[in-house]
């Protein structure tokens, strides 16, 4: 499946675009804000092709993507309007939500926009501080120029906010630019430079102070400027006749909004800023040793959740006002940790297709992209995943200890280890090569549940299925669980192949579920068991099966025959439809999809399989009979 489809696919399942309040992305995932989240199918984007993950958490559904959500992205966009509202131009209604998750959503919406800017910048950051630490182009242009670059989105991060956060409260862009202007023009920063030789810290505003005060790279002034002209401004323009409101609407908006920002947002933003960082400060410098345990053992937590940018201003903040922040260095170590459990996975598992995505993931989180790592391999096996947050938590101590901290955003990676300091930069070097290990050993040592032919066991319970069984089996066998396990029925006629040989990663590396695929020698498609029709794409290439015991199951006819649009497929089921073993549920022509060009083995996975201690297949190849044994789900 192209980009193009996923993101028409991702399209439909969240409800469409009229479902659509606003949508963001971040490194790896996409991020919506629904107007009913009911609307949306998580189970079915669970199970889509080139989802890794999808999930609803901090008042977003989360569609995790991976490293390609840059061009999932821009697709999405291509699809939808440029305000993401209804055709008829009403804007969302508003949904009540947690009012916690509500603060972490807009932080969230406001902040992930912005992030190619910030780490961009970060990089940047960081390859001048390698320059300076070696002393080469001391005093140079050269080296100005590359701090000037790195420097550009602290100094003037008001700038940036203000677009983001008039497209996250729905307000005018370029009045929002001018609010950000307001508080960085040279009257208000070159009188609070001079505050010390001048002695005046206020400006008179119609007998009001307006506070002297440095808002570079400062945060929560501009969003909650930006907040309240949200609702200014629509008041203001109902007042205003229609012919007259494209001069004094913005005028007005902008004579009220500068002075309050000046006068009443700002210094309160600033205060904010200012105790949230002094309360960091505070934490660190009492129970260092705690603390960064805490954000270091929870922080892949965090990024499960998607809320690992809830605390994103602070760090801002932090780096503006002291030129650094402590709470990177714990990220850094949760990374590095998470890559170092997938390295621990590689060795132990005997998966020829997990030991590549264990190496390949383990890489990318080195990089500081854990996602692929967490979702694809640690959590899979589960022990991982958590021996990686006790490593991260260890190193992350041991970052209070010695005082570490970052000077820029960036990616927490082997990249910007030149952005992070201690009371001896060695200790950051230690502390980076720590994680990896104790990550790896704690994996080796914790182990990882597998069968003998390399697959993943969610459960304690490794009860194996006799092949005499599984050649016993019948489609009557199918409907009720022994005491062996539950077995399944072939759904269809065909030659027998492992999952590895999907020219498909979402299948070849089980992230999908465990199963077997068939390529099919007959263009039909049986149920095999009672149950009901769960989910059936409207290309009809595709099926959802749940049993009448709960097993779920997907039948995927060919790869990337979505592209089809349902051509050459028929169906004789619809969705929520109850069925019966051995009904037919699909027919497709074989040679017409040969023919354009995609191959049609067909992917059969159990995609509840996290409730079953193992999925095993009666044979790995050769032929098999519609409601011949298939697999033997072990309870």
């Amino acid at each position: 499946m192209n980009n193009k489809e996923l993101a028409q696919n991702v399209l439909e399942l969240v409800g469409g675009e009229r479902n659509i309040s606003s949508l963001t992305h971040c490194a790896t995932r996409l991020r919506f804000v629904l107007k009913e989240d009911r609307k949306a199918d998580l189970k079915a984007l669970d199970r889509l092709e080139g989802v890794l993950k999808a999930q609803n958490a901090g008042g977003q559904v989360q569609v995790v993507v991976g490293n390609k959500v840059d061009a999932v992205y821009a697709e999405l966009r291509n699809l939808t309007s440029e305000n993401l509202q209804s055709e008829d131009g009403d804007a969302a209604p508003k949904k009540k939500q947690n009012p916690v998750n509500v603060v972490l959503e807009t932080i969230a919406g406001i902040f992930t926009p912005v992030l190619p800017a910030l780490i961009g910048c970060g990089m940047i950051k960081c390859v001048a501080t390698v320059l300076a630490a070696l002393g080469w182009m001391e005093g140079s242009g050269f080296l100005s120029i590359v701090n000037m670059i790195g420097d550009l989105i602290f100094y003037f991060l008001p700038f940036f906010i203000a677009v983001s956060a008039a497209q996250k409260f729905k307000t005018n862009p370029y009045l929002a630019v001018a609010l950000a202007a307001g508080l960085m023009h040279p009257v208000i920063l070159d009188g609070a430079a001079k505050i010390a030789e001048t002695g005046v810290k206020t400006i008179d505003f119609l007998g009001m102070p307006i506070l002297l005060m440095k808002y570079s790279s400062s945060v929560i002034p501009i969003i909650l400027g930006v907040w309240v002209m949200s609702y200014l401004y629509p008041v203001v323009d109902k007042f205003i006749p229609k012919f007259l409101r494209v001069l004094l609407t913005p005028m007005i908006v902008l004579f009220i909004m500068i002075p309050l920002e000046l006068i009443v947002l700002g210094p309160i933003g600033s205060y904010i800023g200012t105790w949230l960082t002094d309360g960091i400060n505070y934490l660190y410098a009492t129970v260092g040793v705690l603390a960064g345990t805490i954000l270091g053992f929870f922080k892949p937590i965090m990024v499960m959740f998607g809320m690992h940018y809830a605390i994103m201003p602070i760090q801002i903040q932090q780096i503006a006002s002291i030129g650094s922040t402590m709470l990177l260095p714990a990220s850094l170590a949760a990374n590095l940790a998470q890559a170092g459990a997938a390295f621990g996975v590689f060795v132990l598992t005997k998966s020829n297709t997990m030991k590549s995505a264990a190496g390949s993931s383990g890489f990318t989180a080195l990089f500081g992209i854990t996602e692929p790592a967490i979702y694809g391999v640690n959590l899979r096996y589960k022990r991982p995943f958590f021996a990686g947050c006790a490593a991260a938590g260890i190193v992350g101590g041991f970052y209070s200890i010695v005082h570490a901290s970052a000077n820029a955003i960036a990616l927490p990676g082997v990249l910007a280890l030149g952005t992070y300091t201690a009371d001896r930069y060695v200790y950051i070097v230690i502390g980076s090569i720590a994680a990896v290990v104790l990550g790896f050993v704690f994996t080796l040592l914790a182990g990882i549940k597998e069968d003998a032919g390399g697959q993943a066991i969610t459960k304690a319970k490794k009860n194996a299925a006799s092949p005499a069984a599984a050649q016993d089996a019948t489609p009557s066998a199918s409907r009720a669980a022994d005491t062996a396990g539950m077995l399944i029925v072939s759904p269809m006629t065909g030659e027998i192949k492992p999952l590895a040989e999907v020219e498909d990663q979402a299948f070849s590396q089980e992230l999908m579920g465990k199963g077997i695929a068939i390529v099919p020698s007959e263009g039909r498609v049986y149920a095999p068991f009672d149950g009901m029709v769960e989910a059936l794409y409207r290309t009809k290439h595709a099926i959802g099966l749940k049993a009448a015991n709960g097993v779920e199951i997907l039948i995927h006819i060919g790869v990337n025959t979505v592209s089809l649009k349902g051509k050459h497929f028929k169906s004789y089921v619809e969705q929520g439809q109850s069925i019966q073993a051995g009904d037919l549920l699909v027919e497709f022509d074989s040679e017409g999809i040969i023919a354009d060009g995609y191959p049609t083995i067909t992917s059969i996975v159990v995609t509840n399989m996290q409730q079953f201690a193992d999925v095993l297949t009666a044979s790995d190849s050769g032929p098999i009979q519609e409601s011949g044994a298939l697999l033997k789900l072990i309870p």
